[in-house]
């Protein structure tokens, strides 16, 4: 019998191809039944939003892994690398475009599994930068965090629900700011 966890990267695939989450044809592609998928996630939400939780928590970990950077820097990069692979995901464009509404709210909805899944991702970057480099956020971790995460999602995600504003560089500058970038040199 598939897993939670098989069921998720079905669904990452089918997400990453443009396609519209079908919780039927995922839950008989893998011989489940859709009770299950429901009672593991809820609801087709529920699913959509776990694996767009999981596809941002592996970016977060990947820009980390490439970045060679230390403290606020090193936070600031990985948060710009994600939020410009947000911005050229194509798979996440078509859905803003056919499920504008459903998509704005699934992803800022601020007790959603995707804006606590990057409030904590971002939380977990900041104190890997603590710990491993010295840095200093300049308020509290968790604050820092969850304010950089509105930040991103009022400049890549327009609320008018016209699709993407994609103001990554003038983001960029606004949270090397709130990350105290220049003042740690």
């Amino acid at each position: 019998m598939a897993s939670p966890d098989a069921v998720l990267e079905v669904t990452l695939a089918a997400f990453r191809a443009g396609e519209r989450v079908d919780v039927y044809a995922i839950a008989a592609g893998l011989g489940v039944s859709r009770a299950s998928v429901y009672r593991w996630f809820g609801s087709r939400d529920g699913l959509l939003g776990a694996a767009l939780a999981r596809q941002l928590e592996r970016m977060v970990q990947a820009a980390d892994r490439r970045c060679r950077a230390r403290g606020a820097e090193r936070v600031s990069q990985v948060l710009d690398r994600t939020v410009r692979w947000l911005a050229e995901d194509s798979s996440l464009r078509t859905y803003f475009d056919n499920e504008s509404t459903a998509a704005l709210r699934l992803i800022t909805r601020s007790d959603g599994l995707v804006h606590q899944a990057t409030v904590a991702a971002l939380d977990k970057l900041i104190q890997r930068a603590e710990e491993q480099d010295g840095y200093r956020p300049p308020i509290d971790r968790g604050t820092l965090a969850y304010a950089l995460v509105r930040l991103v999602e009022a400049f890549l995600y327009n609320d008018a629900v016209a699709g993407f504003r994609g103001e990554v560089d003038r983001l960029r500058e606004v949270q090397e700011a709130l990350l105290g970038v220049h003042a740690q040199e």
